[in-house]
């Protein structure tokens, strides 16, 4: 069933308004309400779906950080089989010891987020068939959502997480251009919020990746969430950023005050990209999609996935930088490992009656 992914279901309670999950894309299509502009409360209500009966969430007490790493040569060739030995992980530039290490594929939940605002006409049909060959790709036990956005009131779950590629198919078919203010941050954050909580439902702690795949031209009108609320939300994930940035039709003019529409765009998208230990990609031509479509997927299933314990146990809720080294090759050949910049420790839970949250309101 479609549903509608709404903005200000993270922040319901304190903007004062009632929000439905579900409903038509007709709904959705024919709301012009804007988002409020409204502080987010120190405790932030989330509503997330409930799992069934069935889908018993089996919970494993473990601090092991995950990273997914990629490697390359000086030309930004992957480079695959490097043994455990030659990995060294550091946090806060001290030696970690690694607990977890595979350089088999492992199974996926990603996210394929699409800007269906004005600005994609042209390319849309091109990109639908460029998320097509990503789902061809995917293996049996990868679970893929699709998302299409436009403005914040207008982010829209078209298929939820599934590995059946007919009813992923079905969805990106069923993308639409539409006017509005593109909210570029707050699909993207509502996105990884919407993998992080499909993780928690599986039943095993398999070293699943997750991933999210933005397509968009980059520049963001109208988000209720600013940049640094979204770089906060990453910090806490795992899950990585690919991009498809169509940033060509965007200005190239900047003034004294600051870069031009195109180059504040790629400064974002590059961000995202390299703070998430992903890639970002800016087709010249849509005939590049195909093959970039591809070049995502393999990308996606041929990295090394390595978790460490920490050597700094404390749950204080501070940032900690993750760097990670390989040994050049035996002929003296530079290896360059790719990973997330960095993670933001769990915080130990205050007591229940130190702090009252405030409860959700759901439409009756």
């Amino acid at each position: 069933m479609k549903k509608i992914f709404l903005l200000l279901a993270s922040v319901i309670f304190a903007a004062g308004i009632c929000v439905t999950f579900g409903g038509s894309p007709a709904s959705a299509r024919g709301s012009n309400a804007a988002a409020t502009p409204t502080p987010i409360p120190a405790v932030t209500p989330t509503l997330v779906p409930k799992p069934t009966p069935d889908d018993e969430v089996i919970k494993i007490d473990t601090d092991l950080v995950n990273l997914t790493v990629r490697v390359v040569d000086r030309n930004n060739h992957v480079i695959n089989n490097i043994p455990e030995k030659d990995f060294k992980i550091f946090e806060d530039g001290v030696l970690q010891k690694i607990g977890f290490f595979s350089t088999s594929e492992v199974p996926t939940n990603y996210a394929i987020v699409v800007d269906n605002s004005g600005s994609m006409r042209s390319q849309i049909e091109k990109v639908i068939e460029a998320g097509k060959i990503m789902v061809n790709t995917n293996r049996p036990a990868d679970a893929t959502e699709i998302v299409r956005f436009v403005s914040s009131d207008k982010i829209e779950v078209k298929q939820d997480f599934t590995s059946n590629k007919d009813d992923l198919k079905y969805a990106l078919d069923n993308m639409n251009i539409e006017g509005g203010q593109t909210a570029i941050i707050d699909a993207v954050y509502l996105a990884v919020q919407s993998i992080d909580e499909y993780k928690k439902t599986q039943k095993s702690d398999d070293h699943r990746r997750k991933a999210l795949i933005l397509v968009s031209d980059g520049e963001d009108r109208s988000s209720f969430y600013n940049m640094e609320q979204l770089f906060e939300l990453l910090k806490e994930s795992e899950v990585q950023i690919y991009v498809i940035g169509f940033t060509d039709e965007l200005g190239k003019t900047g003034n004294f005050i600051g870069k031009s529409p195109q180059g504040k765009a790629r400064a974002f998208l590059d961000r995202m990209a390299t703070e998430t230990g992903g890639k970002a990609y800016y087709p010249t031509s849509l005939n590049d999609l195909p093959r970039l479509a591809t070049e995502i997927s393999n990308e996606l299933r041929t990295q090394y996935s390595i978790g460490y314990e920490p050597s700094n146990d404390k749950h204080d809720g501070t940032y900690r930088s993750i760097r990670v080294s390989v040994d050049d090759c035996p002929d003296k050949q530079r290896r360059i490992a790719i990973t997330r910049a960095g993670r933001t420790a769990d915080k130990d839970i205050v007591p229940p009656n130190a702090q009252k949250s405030p409860t959700p309101v759901k439409n009756p």
